[in-house]
């Protein structure tokens, strides 16, 4: 079996450091598991790490796509199972980093997806309903026939709710339906979960999103718009970027779209914990069990040494 370490857990929870310090001892590559990452030009508001934080590791899955693209769970699984042969081809370990839990299942898992093609007609009469129902509306739909995928998706993710509701109707099966066992991996795998206090993560939720405001989150955005990227796009539905697009529209004031970015992030947080409780192979790492990042790394390279028979 191909090998991979996965290094998942809530957003703002530190994965970003902790694998680019592992693949530094390690001397790999990181395969993002992150479905914002993948846009250029959405760089503040995904807490994309700059080339100075990536201390010249590469980094797959990230700057692939223009904004204006669709990018699907397929879609990633495809990439990614590519790199992980061909990083391991290279005799190295891969490391997947990463938050959205659809993901990172559907590649650890082998999930096989239902090949249906869309039907505009079904496609039509859900947009109707959003309209007039709203988007909770469908998207409390979508919990009643398919509440693993909406848990992973926003009510405002009002295009990827609806492609999961019109899977479902023309097949009669959910979209992330696998033929594997549950939880059977495909990898050699070493799964990792960083996790913290939810007050201390909330808290660090709360100080990220308000260095996104002072780095410039909202000439970002703004950039964005002028440069034609729809206000519909799917990247454009990311937490932070559809806040901000609010206020520039002039719907709300800054104050105001910061503390929904706040909230929206927080309860994402929450829902990737949710997530994640149904992956039983994560080995769960205390961040606050450690006096320093050093210690923390030893330990997790121990975990890795042991797992691969590593010196």
């Amino acid at each position: 079996m191909e090998r991979l370490i996965a290094i998942i857990g809530p957003t703002a929870v530190g994965k970003t450091k902790v694998s680019i310090d592992l693949a530094r001892r390690l001397e790999t590559q990181i395969i993002s598991g992150d479905s914002m990452l993948v846009y250029r030009g959405l760089d503040i508001g995904t807490a994309k790490p700059d080339l100075a934080e990536r201390r010249g590791i590469i980094h797959h899955l990230i700057d692939i796509l223009e904004p204006d693209a669709d990018f699907s769970v397929v879609d990633f699984q495809a990439y990614a199972s590519r790199l992980v042969s061909s990083v391991n081809c290279q005799g190295k370990i891969p490391i997947l980093a990463g938050g959205t839990g659809l993901y990172v299942k559907a590649l650890l898992e082998g999930y096989r997806f239902n090949p249906v093609t869309g039907d505009s007609e079904i496609r039509k009469r859900l947009t109707a309903l959003a309209e007039l129902h709203g988007k909770v509306f469908l998207h409390s739909m979508l919990i009643a026939v398919s509440p693993d995928i909406a848990a992973q998706l926003h009510p405002n993710d009002l295009r990827r709710v609806i492609r999961a509701l019109e899977v479902h109707h023309l097949s009669g099966e959910t979209i992330s339906r696998s033929k594997a066992p549950p939880a059977a991996l495909v990898y050699d795998t070493l799964v990792l979960g960083l996790t913290t206090e939810r007050e201390k993560l909330y808290q660090r939720i709360n100080q990220r999103v308000d260095a996104m405001i002072a780095s410039g989150l909202v000439d970002e955005v703004a950039r964005l718009l002028s440069a034609g990227v729809p206000a519909d796009a799917q990247s454009m539905q990311g937490i932070g970027y559809k806040e901000i697009a609010a206020v520039l529209r002039g719907e709300t004031d800054l104050p105001t779209g910061v503390d929904r970015i706040k909230q929206a992030t927080r309860n994402f947080a929450k829902r990737q914990l949710t997530w994640f409780r149904k992956m039983p192979y994560i080995e769960w790492i205390d961040t606050d069990a450690f006096a320093s990042d050093d210690e923390m790394l030893a330990y997790i390279y121990s975990k890795v040494a042991g797992k691969f028979n590593l010196e």
